[in-house]
């Protein structure tokens, strides 16, 4: 690779990724979580057009992801001298959004970068906008949280394949590309090159790496995996075209890494939500009414509408449709080993522990706070620590788990929702971050766009600028920026 400036100082492990892989045409970057994959991309785009070889970007994302590439992973990592126009992708386009589309397809030199949500991918406007960029010019198409596209059958994983042949050059994105069983890969590395796996078709590579067993039902054979087979044969194909890192092996990352995963209102939260903030009152599908009277109970109801649910006058809890759980559960198929989920009201609480029971298992959660007797709470905590038992997930609020219990078997906690008690958050922080933890603890945050969440950011941040002047101490955490 040629010299190269960068705008921000990488790791060794970046560097070495970016090294191996800036004029690869197909590449994956399986970097865990907190690893700083995103900046590996950047640098790479950039270098890429440096050199004339892209004049475009496509990079498609979830939901809680692809508006981060445009508000702080861009703006912190792309090389000021770089002359470039980036355009959001809106399902609705309104006249702004067209004139703004219009810059994509100026030939003037500028690079070209394209931000989409991969559920785009599943409708057809979405596909016929980003056949016409890619093919406009010369371009790189970056796939993040490349699990997105691991159902072989999915709408969206055939456009992406399909779509992805006319890339110049193709990226796929992911800390954990295996989430289920190998079987995953398959349609991920179809997405770089159908050649990469060596195989014409997913049954053939099911059949080469899963152990299959017939079974009849419902008047029909099918078949069902059982286990897998050639496991470190797949592992060296893989080589040949991807980069993997851990936290633990990267010696030179911050003890502590913050991220933030964005998610928006569904109609049915903001109309809730708006009219609650406007009238003091909102009236829900199923005819029951919230009514405030004071403005500290009108705040913890917007929060807990930002949250998915909501108290009636009557004392009934019910679910509004949210983004949070499906991001929450997104997180987890991104990460590996066990993981801590705050979450501030038990409502959520056991909303999270009954869905991940049903996904995961009966024994992969414990849960921790004032509902839980105590026997039962030093009981999920030596669960939790014994690396070897079954419990993964510790769900708790900071209120009673927040403080003196150790939990140093996660190095990734999850903030499901926050609250405006700043010692209850930094102390929550270390109950993963303390004498014990051998790895990185990287600590993720879901913010619901435009609601009293951004707020509580905001006081935490004033609190701890406050505590860290009068400390004389730089402590303000990066999550709070």
């Amino acid at each position: 690779m040629t010299e190269f400036i960068y705008k921000t100082d990488p790791y060794d492990h970046q560097v070495q990724a970016l090294t191996e892989s800036w004029d690869k045409e197909e590449y994956a970057l399986f970097m865990e979580m907190g690893c700083g994959k995103s900046k590996v991309a950047i640098d790479n785009f950039v270098h890429l057009y440096g050199q004339s070889k892209i004049y475009n970007v496509l990079i498609v994302a979830p939901k809680g992801v692809y508006n981060n590439w445009i508000a702080k992973e861009i703006p912190a990592h792309m090389a000021d001298h770089v002359p470039h126009d980036i355009v959001k992708w809106q399902s609705s386009h309104t006249k702004k959004f067209e004139k703004e589309m219009e810059c994509l397809f100026v030939f003037d030199f500028k690079l070209k970068i394209l931000v989409m949500n991969i559920d785009a991918f599943s409708t057809k406007k979405g596909c016929q906008y980003a056949s016409k960029f890619i093919q406009h010019n010369k371009t790189m198409f970056i796939i993040d949280e490349s699990t997105t596209i691991k159902n072989p059958e999915a709408k969206r994983t055939a456009n992406c394949v399909r779509l992805g042949k006319y890339a110049h050059y193709r990226r796929i994105l992911t800390g954990s590309p295996i989430t289920k069983s190998p079987l995953d890969l398959y349609s991920q590395c179809m997405f770089l090159d159908p050649a990469v796996l060596g195989f014409s078709s997913f049954y053939s590579f099911r059949a080469r790496y899963a152990d299959l067993v017939e079974k009849r039902g419902q008047g029909r054979t099918f078949k069902f995996v059982s286990g897998y087979k050639n496991l470190e044969e797949l592992n060296q194909t893989l080589e040949k075209f991807s980069h993997r890192v851990l936290k633990k092996d990267c010696l030179d990352l911050p003890e502590k890494i913050y991220m933030r995963r964005e998610i928006q209102m569904t109609p049915d939260q903001a109309k809730a939500y708006k009219e609650l903030q406007r009238f003091s009152v909102t009236f829900l599908k199923n005819s029951k009414t919230v009514t405030i009277n004071h403005v500290i109970t009108q705040i913890i109801r917007l929060h807990q509408i930002s949250c998915g649910f909501t108290v009636t006058d009557d004392g009934i809890t019910t679910e509004i449709a949210s983004q949070r759980l499906p991001e929450l559960l997104s997180i987890i198929e991104e990460t590996d080993g066990k993981m801590i989920i705050w979450a501030n009201y038990r409502y959520d609480i056991q909303r999270i522990e009954k869905t991940l029971k049903e996904l995961y298992g009966n024994d992969s959660v414990g849960t921790y706070y004032g509902g839980v007797e105590q026997s039962e709470r030093e009981q999920v905590i030596e669960n939790f620590q014994d690396l070897n038992h079954p419990l993964r997930f510790f769900v708790g609020n900071t209120q009673t788990g927040g403080y003196g219990i150790t939990l140093t078997a996660a190095s990734t906690v999850v903030y499901y929702s926050n609250n405006y008690d700043l010692e209850k958050r930094l102390q929550s922080e270390d109950r993963a971050h303390r004498i014990g933890q051998t790895n990185k603890v990287t600590y993720i945050d879901i913010v619901c766009e435009k609601t009293v969440d951004e707020k509580i950011v905001k006081a935490l941040r004033k609190k701890q600028s406050i505590a860290s002047l009068v400390l004389g101490e730089d402590r303000l955490s990066d999550w709070l920026v």
